[in-house]
């Protein structure tokens, strides 16, 4: 990971959230998850890209911004539910902000455990919380001009479907 003097870290060892303008490398990231623990099993991870195409219009860049304080409260939060919900090892989450361009990484979740289901579904669980939970604003960038981006609806379907 490139460091950036605006890095907001939280947590401890085993639950780790970033927020950050630089780029992260997954593959790093995946190698410190799988360290210093024999138990672990299982390791899952979750890149998110930026995509070129939105709501049938071409997106030439975007921008995430944020409030320090409450994103990486929020974020620790997401990360400790699914600590709680799972027999989780470790856990990573990386989010950036600032502006990005297609198919720049956004996001990574990484989790270990000791056996694969766990795994799953904690990093998609923490997925669908980031999308819905974090207090993280959109711009995308059109040609000629720019929108602010609302929640979908298909994003609060998938996470209120582990309220049940």
């Amino acid at each position: 990971m490139d460091e950036d003097s605006n890095n907001q870290i939280a947590g401890n060892t085993d639950q780790t959230v970033v927020v950050q303008e630089s780029v992260f490398d997954s593959g790093k990231e995946i190698e410190k998850l799988q360290v210093e623990s024999a138990r672990v099993g299982a390791v899952v991870s979750f890149i998110g890209v930026m995509r070129e195409f939105n709501q049938s219009s071409n997106v030439q860049s975007m921008t995430l911004e944020h409030y320090p304080a409450m994103t990486t409260k929020s974020l620790l939060k997401i990360v400790e539910q699914a600590k709680e919900r799972w027999g989780l090892i470790r856990i990573k989450v990386i989010h950036r902000v600032g502006e990005f361009r297609p198919q720049d990484p956004i996001v990574f979740v990484g989790v270990t455990s000791e056996h694969r289901g766990d795994a799953f579904l904690a990093c998609e669980f923490i997925m669908d919380y980031l999308k819905t939970q974090a207090p993280f604003w959109k711009k995308e960038n059109l040609v000629g001009e720019s929108r602010w981006v609302d929640s979908r609806q298909s994003d609060e379907d998938a996470a209120n479907r582990w309220n049940k």
